[in-house]
């Protein structure tokens, strides 16, 4: 399985990664949310530069021009709700895939020391034989993303898979590395952090979010 960290390169992604773990700056959700936006248009770019193209013979007001374009089919699959403006990044750019939602959610426990992921809601098309593009914001614990995982796989085996996330954790990548096709599978993240504290979140991480994204929820 390949690994890209993004983050490891000089590039315009890492103003909007340093933007969005600012405390300060994040007090701002409009801004937080096309931050967000912006990190998931540059990895579909990126992304973009692995699929399959084919040649087709574009009519201009003046002569016919041959261009190369991506003939893959594409899933858009997002967890929600967290995902939603990170998946409007893809989606500006891979306009003419079909999307996928999945709700996911933790359950903790009275003290909120423990926690489960529960499901919930699944809209899908089928994957079969198709590229899917799974889009979490946060990968920490790799809990949701197998959720996530498992449900689509109600729609068919597909072809290839990429994972996207803007920051996740090193326990993250290795359980995403044991969760999926490994010849087939290549993540995608803004950067990798180095551990998890005792509610699972990333350390340095953001923060929640969905919560940076929308409002606190009860």
């Amino acid at each position: 399985m390949t690994v890209h960290n993004l983050g490891l390169g000089d590039s315009i992604l890492n103003q909007f990664m340093a933007e969005v773990r600012d405390a300060g700056i994040q007090a701002d959700r409009m801004r937080f949310r096309r931050n967000v936006e912006r990190i998931g248009e540059i990895m579909a770019y990126e992304i973009s530069k692995t699929l399959k193209y084919q040649t087709i013979d574009i009519q201009t007001p003046l002569a016919v021009q041959s261009v190369s374009v991506p003939s893959d089919s594409i899933v858009l699959a997002t967890i929600l709700r967290a995902g939603l403006p990170f998946h409007q990044g893809f989606l500006s750019y891979f306009d003419r895939a079909d999307n996928a939602f999945i709700s996911a959610s933790r359950k903790y426990n009275d003290d909120h020391s423990a926690f489960t992921i529960e499901p919930g809601y699944l809209s899908s098309p089928s994957i079969a034989e198709k590229t899917l593009i799974i889009i979490d914001p946060m990968l920490a614990t790799g809990s949701s993303l197998d959720l996530a995982y498992q449900l689509l796989l109600k729609r068919g085996e597909p072809a290839r898979i990429h994972v996207a996330c803007i920051i996740a954790s090193r326990r993250g990548i290795d359980v995403a590395s044991s969760l999926f096709p490994e010849d087939a599978t290549t993540i995608w993240t803004g950067a990798i952090d180095p551990y998890l504290n005792d509610k699972a979140y990333i350390i340095p991480g953001l923060g929640d979010a969905g919560d940076l994204a929308y409002g606190e929820k009860i």
